[in-house]
């Protein structure tokens, strides 16, 4: 005889559990706390089984009914239905700890192992900014690949079309990742180029004067009324030429002022590998001036906020802006400049890039090339130096020469 409400409400915890059947092998069970547990008995390849569905009343007896009935059809077409349920609550699980951002993380720190902690942590900043708001929640394996269309697409709309780019190869490495671990059976950012369905962006290069400015700026960079290191940071880039983040990250343990050398270690630098500035006596000058300012601090040039982070990489850009070179003058043009120039004058193509750190970096030149024509490029160095000397005093630009 079918249960109904009435009958299970009046019925009572006992000592020992109880049944109270229903129909078609479902009971509900009472157990010695009071509980009423909806249970439903079936028989699936000649084993007896014992299936749960839910708590009374949170589960009427029409619901019960229904999950019973369901089960039923299951078992009629040859499925274990509580197997079957628990093979998707496997799935859900496998979903949850297969997600995009656990899997890209997973990632990240594999691939982290050779690169800068400076380079991984922008890479991490740009999925945690960019990719896991959208992506981060979706099991890996279900991702589309016009799902990362709709990622690019929108990114390229905030007007970052090479952060798109990124993005994409990024999040392919995610996914080739998961694919040679198992977590997904197939990688969709292979399925798509940034170049189908990314609008082509003009290449531009770093602003930067014409030679011909360049004792103006010099001279202005003497007079600059900001930040005493600021002025000297932008001395120094002036006279190494290394790129920005290199010059304001750069530690007092790199230099060896006596030996003339700052080494800038591989985890520094943009291509990986090791990096040897021969230093002027001018470029020494100035570091001796920064000592002065900088103390004991680990750091050349601290912030100004907190001495134990480095100097922002925007400071050198907007005291350009402040002296009148906005839009005409980067950092990174100090390299351009200098390259040019010396090009112009004669030295020698491969130390020029060697010292622009522009070689080649496979793992066996970027372990030679660093310390690579040390002596021609340490006399190109110092005539580097004495040339911006002689054009800031008004010298002749011309006056200056070599085939180091």
């Amino acid at each position: 005889m079918a249960l109904t409400d009435t009958e299970i409400r009046r019925s009572r915890q006992a000592e020992k559990a109880y049944k109270q059947s229903d129909s078609g092998g479902l009971h509900l069970l009472v157990t010695p706390a009071g509980g009423k547990l909806w249970r439903w008995k079936y028989r699936f390849r000649g084993a007896e089984k014992l299936m749960s569905l839910g708590r009374y009343p949170e589960i009427s007896v029409a619901d019960a009914r229904e999950r019973r009935d369901a089960a039923r059809k299951q078992l009629a077409h040859g499925v274990d239905p509580m197997a079957e349920r628990m093979a998707k609550k496997a799935a859900a699980i496998a979903a949850t700890e297969h997600s995009f951002e656990k899997i890209g993380e997973l990632w990240l720190e594999h691939w982290r192992g050779n690169k800068s902690a400076r380079h991984a942590t922008t890479t991490q900043n740009r999925l945690k900014g960019n990719v896991y708001p959208v992506l981060g929640n979706r099991p890996i394996s279900q991702i589309e690949h016009m799902e990362l269309v709709a990622l690019a697409k929108g990114i390229e709309a905030r007007g970052a079309s090479d952060m798109a780019k990124r993005i994409l190869q990024i999040v392919g490495m995610i996914f080739r990742y998961g694919v040679a671990h198992g977590y997904s059976k197939r990688n969709p950012a292979a399925e798509i180029k940034p170049s189908d369905i990314l609008q082509p962006t003009r290449k531009t290069t770093m602003a930067r004067i014409d030679a011909k400015e360049l004792p103006a700026l010099l001279r202005a960079i003497e007079v600059y009324e900001g930040r005493q290191l600021t002025r000297l940071a932008m001395k120094l880039m002036a006279l190494t030429f290394v790129i920005t983040s290199e010059l304001i990250g750069a530690r007092w343990e790199e230099f060896n002022v006596e030996g003339r050398r700052w080494s800038i270690p591989a985890s520094r630098m943009k291509m990986q590998a090791p990096h040897i500035v021969p230093l002027s006596s001018q470029a020494v000058e100035v570091l001796e001036l920064l000592q002065t300012l900088s103390g004991d601090e680990a750091l050349v040039f601290p912030g100004e906020q907190s001495p134990k982070k480095s100097m922002s990489n925007m400071t050198i850009l907007k005291a350009l802006e402040r002296m009148g070179y906005k839009g005409r003058m980067t950092g990174h043009g100090f390299r351009g400049l200098a390259s040019t120039i010396l090009h112009e004058q004669g030295y020698n193509h491969e130390h020029i890039e060697l010292q622009l750190a522009h070689a080649p970096r496979n793992e066996v030149s970027a372990a030679y090339n660093h310390a690579l024509y040390l002596e021609p490029r340490t006399r190109m160095m110092q005539n580097w130096a004495d040339f911006l000397d002689k054009v800031k005093r008004g010298g002749k630009a011309l006056a200056f020469g070599g085939t180091a």
